[in-house]
Formats: structure tokens, C-alpha cells, sequence
């Protein structure tokens, strides 16, 4: 799923100098200039299976990215609230060069590089969800947005900061603490799941992280929350270390989400239980479900999860 760019928008600071009364006086910096509508881009794709490098068009390469992040029978305003976000994501990381740097190309198939991408699986439900939103991204002051989105955030989305431990740049634009519902029609496995985790494999995840060896491990306890109830930090051992960074090192399928209801140490294994799949940022997949169902609009869906952003047509 889960957990999420040709033109980012160029920020022109400019001073003009002018005189006035025998004394100069420069003007308030102009704000950022978004990208203008022009012309969909066909881009360069790296495909991982095989090595090939090929150009497709914008459009096409979201449908199989769509197709890929979320289940295509869905309904086609969920599909296309995920367009939207797959379209923004690929415009902000094209722009920003990460893949350009690994294989000379805007992008990859690989989920770990870029975005899953499935073109098998796009069936009419993502051709009329990318159709329908045609040329849509999100913006924040002029800027892309970081297009996150996640599986199931167990009710309630956390900000970067709590579900990513993400502080890198400012994102003031992700709703936190919205509360959509979504275990009401999400998977009893997201409603509630238990993982049984063996403790070498924790110590070694714990260490990789610290660089500190928290020893033969008999005990575990969650030492801070966040907002949203997610655990931030868990005190493993001796060691104390990140919640969004332990679950990267162990993996989502061990660790579903920092959603955490127990922690606790038995036998030879770290047993975790909680609710959610993913790290709860930016759009709720089942909760998009839910909205979709309920007749919101795409952009309507965005807008739930994103606050005083702007959806901006690149393209006819």
C-alpha cells in the first residue's frame, strides 16, 4: 500500500529597487510562483524486474501506480483522491532527482525507490478515477505537497512528526487528528492485530537503529505517546529508541502500526498488539474508502486529510 517532480514551484525572492522621496526602498518578497498549466509530460521509467528503461506518458504511469497502491474495485472518487496524491508524489520526487541519481530515470518501479506501479492490474474503476482528475496536484504555498497516505491510520491520522518521526522540512499542511471512521469498514486484522516478534531480531533492530546494544532484553514499555496515541518511543532493554524508526527496521508486517495498545516481552519474543496498518500520515486508504462511499469528491477526500492546501490543474 501503505503508507506516500518535473516542476516543483520555483521561488522567486526578488528586491526591486526603487527611489522614493531621495531614499530607496525595496518591495515585500513575492510569494512562490506555482507551475503553469501546460503540456502532460511523458517521463523516463526504470523498470526494477528487468532492468528495461522506458518513456510513458504521466497519465498512463499513474494509472499503474493507482492500480498498484490501492484494490481498482474500489470506489472510482477513493481511486481518484489516490491519482491525485500518485501524480503529486511523482512531480515532487521527479523534481527532487532521487531516482535520476540511482538508474538516470524520473522514476522506478520499486516501492522502496518511488511507488508500487502494476499496470495488469488497472482495470475501468482507475481509468475514470485518473481521468476525472486529470492533470491534479496538491500544493501548499506554491509548493508540492509530501504526498503521504497509508492502509488504515486506525481512526485517527497523526502528523509527520508522530507517525514518521519526520521533521526535515516544515508540514503544517497534514491534518492531524482527523478521525474518518475507517475501522468501521477495514479488515479485522487492521481493527486488531498481535505479532509475536523474537527478540533477536528486536535487539539487532535496536542496535542498527542506536547504535547501542540494549543486551539480553526482559523487558519492553512504551515511554512516549503522541497525539494521536502512537507510540514515539519505546524503551527496549536499557535503550531507548524511536516507535516510526523501530517499525521501519522490523518491517510493517511485524509491526502494522505504532498504534500500539500492549508491549510486552514473553518468552523469547516482543509481543506487540494495536490497530491500524501504516504510519497513519497524510490519506487514509480505508477512510478514503469511506468517504467515497459516503459521495465526497476527491478533492474533497484530499482536503479532509490536508489542510489549506490548494488543487492545482498542470494539464488539460
Amino acid at each position: 500500500m501503505l503508507k506516500p517532480a518535473f516542476a516543483r514551484a520555483i521561488v522567486i525572492t526578488t528586491l526591486i529597487g526603487s527611489l522614493i522621496a531621495g531614499c530607496a526602498r525595496a518591495t515585500p518578497p513575492r510569494k512562490p510562483t506555482p507551475p503553469a498549466p501546460g503540456r502532460e509530460p511523458t517521463i523516463s521509467l526504470y523498470i526494477n524486474e528487468t532492468g528495461e528503461k522506458k518513456n510513458i506518458k504521466l497519465e498512463d504511469y499513474v494509472a499503474g501506480v493507482v492500480a498498484a497502491e490501492m484494490e481498482p474495485s474500489w470506489p472510482v472518487n477513493a481511486l481518484a483522491a489516490q491519482a491525485i496524491l500518485a501524480r503529486t508524489f511523482t512531480m515532487e520526487n521527479i523534481k527532487a532527482g532521487r531516482v535520476k541519481k540511482l538508474h538516470g530515470t524520473d522514476a522506478s518501479t520499486s516501492v522502496q525507490e518511488f511507488q508500487a506501479y502494476n499496470p495488469s492490474r488497472i482495470n475501468d474503476n482507475v481509468r475514470q478515477a485518473v481521468a476525472r482528475t486529470r492533470g491534479e496536484v496538491v500544493m501548499y504555498k506554491g509548493d508540492y505537497i509530501k504526498a503521504w497516505f497509508n492502509a488504515c491510520d486506525g481512526g485517527v491520522s497523526a502528523s509527520a512528526a508522530e507517525g514518521l518521526a519526520y521533521t526535515k522540512t516544515p508540514t503544517p499542511y497534514v491534518r492531524a487528528g482527523a478521525r474518518d471512521n475507517c475501522l468501521s469498514i477495514t479488515t479485522p486484522e487492521n481493527r486488531h492485530w498481535e505479532r509475536r516478534i523474537p527478540l533477536e531480531q528486536v535487539r539487532a533492530a535496536v542496535k542498527k537503529i542506536t547504535g547501542q546494544d540494549p543486551g539480553p532484553i526482559t523487558s519492553v514499555r512504551i515511554v512516549r505517546r503522541g497525539p494521536s496515541g502512537r507510540a514515539m518511543q519505546l524503551q527496549v532493554g536499557t535503550v531507548t529508541v524511536s516507535g516510526p524508526a523501530l517499525r521501519l527496521a522490523l518491517g510493517s508486517e511485524w509491526v502494522r502500526s505504532m498504534l500500539l495498545t500492549s508491549a510486552r516481552v514473553e518468552g523469547n519474543a516482543l509481543v506487540l498488539t494495536g490497530k491500524g496498518f501504516g504510519h497513519g500520515v497524510g490519506m487514509c486508504q480505508w477512510g478514503a474508502r469511506l468517504l467515497a462511499q459516503k459521495g465526497r469528491s476527491p478533492e474533497d477526500i484530499i482536503r479532509f486529510y490536508f489542510k489549506d492546501v490548494e488543487i492545482r490543474k498542470l494539464w488539460q
